[in-house]
């Protein structure tokens, strides 16, 4: 299928021919008819991912504070590498369209229909592109009459009645619209609809004509003289009732404006980005309010609104930015005794294949534009045709890859590109255009959106697996189930139902699977394990990781699609104690501090071995990202050794100390993924004792098990 696509390294922008999305759990997959241009946005994106990394730094000093904490921690080139993975990120285009459904996922049977015509919402998922997955709460059905060029400036109408609504503004009362755009145009009709008295600024003479031509009540050009008098008249002396900001500039005129024509406490919304900064004093005497005006509405920016589809009940949150695109496309309709037209904003028509030239446009601003529509063919593009890949050699390690997200591609798919006997077979991912974009980037032989693309190729010999957690599972048991050895990214699963499904699989296949459980490989962590051999006895270790902070809305804190930070990171430090013990684990006992985030992010583990050693792993998400993530002390036969990062290594025995560095941050990724391939070449057996792996699994759920019943686990 065709899909517009932007490079946010260079900011090149193209038309390219991506494999098609398949509709997920709670999804629905659209073909779509029409998609809207959002020109102030998407010129801004685009404008963006164009400027220099010098130029994109002044613009997020944000960013760049995180990326030298990570220089700091890591080291220049780990943070390098990830800064330059995240550049490399293909950016989907595109956020309000409209289609027809051709497929209905799992769950919302009945919700949605084939063949049924739909408004779609959301960046990264309303794509200007010839299908799209959307989940149901971005997705509401188009009412009759209303055709799909219409309905594709819902979500830019649902934009507006939300800032509107945002304003309060009752009967009667005069509301100014800064900014003439889509937005400003569609909020002034909304606000006329609703009894309210909307006039319009802008620089624009045309649109100004254009806004009165739609219901404004009165328009003033920005560039004439005599605006606050005017509005003063216009009010009876007061000044308006509120002003809602609409405009794209970097300028902060639009504030000083709004303080000048706003009546005393009146309410400024702001719905279009613009400088910030306003006058204070003028603001202050006349105690005017500021909003800023979320998108769509309430649900935007909520994962569990928009991805999982949980609803919020309609006695407390009535217009949710569902309701809010329903509502729109409502007003839309021939059948409204109050319609919104939208008609009259259609500028330009471009068809999908010339996207580019559209774009062109809107950001050299050749031709007055306003709303700008793409249009998408009745048949979806066919993909090029691929060259047929080689026969498999003996003694290859042929892959196919599932999942390609952050980690994946800036760790896993270059180291695991430079590897010797590796072929690169299929990547799977759940969009197109990053499928398409990593088989370039890497070199895979195919891309698709289809796991079983990968799963039932008979030609490939190994899969990893680097999707989010709640699939690990069932996609290793799967690919054990068709003789295919499994690398995937810890954790290997949820629940124990989950590892016993994959240790049933195993059983019967003649493949194996090894965890990303990568710190084992490291050359420090092989380092010290060798001077620990040395020693007798007992080990005891305490291990103090500074993990940092995630906000507690990521999917990592979902129990059911992330398991939280304990399943899904902790277990790394729980298998690394498993190696430098060398012992069978036999306890876990585990407690938490206090939780005021929302997530168990600070724990406390201790993990006893048969041989009597002892580990405790402290992990928090309290510390500063400056302080180095890990540290490791392990005491043993009177040697001390200090592992700090993975960075150095110091060795104290007989009061004298050796120091060891790697030259850089090395966590064993490169040693993991090498080990898998030549075990894999060589038909096994796995890098790692499978049941060792299996008992690191089971120790992580035991520290949740742990902090649920307050007693020791045993294994």
């Amino acid at each position: 299928m065709k899909q517009v696509i932007q490079s946010a390294r260079s900011g090149d922008l193209n038309v390219k021919d991506v494999p098609a999305p398949a509709a997920g759990k709670g999804e629905i997959l659209v073909h779509n008819r029409a998609s809207l241009i959002s020109a102030g946005t998407e010129r801004m994106v685009v404008e963006f991912a164009k400027k220099s990394l010098a130029g994109k730094a002044k613009e997020r000093p944000d960013l760049v504070k995180k990326v030298l904490n990570k220089a700091k921690t890591d080291g220049i080139l780990a943070t390098i590498k990830a800064v330059l993975s995240r550049l490399d990120e293909p950016l989907p285009l595109g956020y309000s369209a409209a289609g027809t459904v051709i497929a209905v996922g799992a769950g919302l049977e009945g919700n949605f229909r084939v063949g049924e015509r739909v408004a779609i919402a959301g960046a990264g998922l309303a794509n200007h592109a010839e299908i799209n997955a959307v989940p149901e709460n971005l997705a509401a059905p188009i009412p009759e009459g209303v055709s799909d060029e219409e309905a594709a400036f819902g979500t830019i109408g649902a934009i507006a009645l939300h800032a509107v609504r945002n304003l309060d503004a009752k009967l009667g009362e005069v509301i100014a619209v800064l900014g003439a755009g889509l937005v400003g145009q569609m909020a002034a009709q909304l606000l006329t609809l609703s009894g309210v008295r909307a006039i319009i600024l802008d620089y624009d003479q045309a649109r100004l004509e254009l806004a009165q031509k739609l219901g404004a009540e009165k328009c003033f050009n920005l560039a004439e003289d005599g605006i606050e008098q005017n509005i003063l008249a216009l009010t009876g002396g007061l000044g308006c009732d509120g002003i809602l900001i609409a405009a794209a500039t970097d300028s902060s005129e639009p504030f000083e404006m709004a303080a000048a024509i706003a009546r005393d406490r009146a309410r400024v919304c702001m719905v279009g980005l613009s400088g910030t900064e306003f006058p204070y004093a003028a603001f202050m005497k006349k105690e005017l309010s500021i909003i800023v005006s979320r998108s769509y509405g309430p649900g935007r920016y909520d994962e569990d609104y928009e991805a999982r589809g949980v609803k919020y009940p309609a006695g407390f949150v009535r217009w949710t930015e569902t309701e809010n695109l329903r509502e729109v496309l409502r007003l839309l309709a021939p059948s409204s005794p109050q319609k919104l037209d939208v008609t009259s904003l259609i500028t330009h028509r471009f068809d999908i294949g010339t996207a580019e030239d559209a774009f062109k446009m809107v950001l050299e601003k050749s031709e007055p534009h306003i709303g700008v529509v793409l249009t998408y063919p009745e048949t979806v593009s066919d993909l090029p045709a691929k060259i047929s890949p080689a026969a498999p050699k003996s003694g290859d390690c042929v892959l196919g890859v599932i999942g390609a997200g952050n980690f994946a591609k800036a760790v896993l798919l270059p180291e695991l590109k430079k590897i010797s006997g590796v072929r690169l077979h299929t990547l799977a991912t759940k969009r197109g255009a990053s499928a398409d974009h990593a088989q370039e980037t890497f070199g895979f032989e195919q891309a698709t959106t289809d796991e079983a693309t990968v799963l039932d190729n008979p030609d490939i010999s190994a899969v990893v697996i680097a999707t989010r957690h709640d699939s690990h599972a069932e996609l290793t048991a799967s690919a054990l189930k068709a003789g295919k050895s499994v690398l995937v990214e810890k954790p290997l699963g949820l629940t124990r139902d989950e590892i016993s499904n994959v240790e049933e699989a195993r059983k019967n296949s003649t493949g194996f699977f090894q965890i990303g459980f990568n710190r084992r490989f490291a050359p420090l962590a092989r380092q010290a394990e060798a001077e620990l051999a040395k020693t007798g006895g007992p080990r005891f270790m305490v291990f103090r990781i500074n993990a940092g902070h995630i906000p507690s809305e990521s999917w990592l804190h979902n129990a059911d699609e992330g398991g939280g930070r304990i399943i899904g990171e902790m277990c790394h430090f729980i298998d690394l104690a498993r190696f430098f013990a060398g012992s069978p684990i036999v306890s876990v006992q585990a407690d938490a501090a206090r939780n005021s985030t929302g997530a168990a992010d600070d724990v406390t583990a201790t993990i006893r071995f048969e041989d009597g050693s002892l580990a405790t792993i402290a992990y928090t998400s309290l510390g500063d990202a400056a302080v180095p993530k890990e540290c490791y002390e392990i005491f043993a036969g009177g040697t001390v050794l200090n592992l700090d990062n993975f960075r150095s290594l110091s060795v104290t025995t007989g009061g004298s100390s050796q120091n060891h560095a790697s030259g850089g941050q090395d966590k064993g990724f490169t040693g993991a993924l090498k080990a898998f391939a030549q075990a894999v070449a060589a038909g096994g057996p796995a890098p790692i004792d499978e049941n060792e792996l299996i008992e690191s699994s089971l120790a992580t759920l035991a520290v949740l098990e742990s902090l649920q019943s307050g007693h020791r686990v045993d294994l």
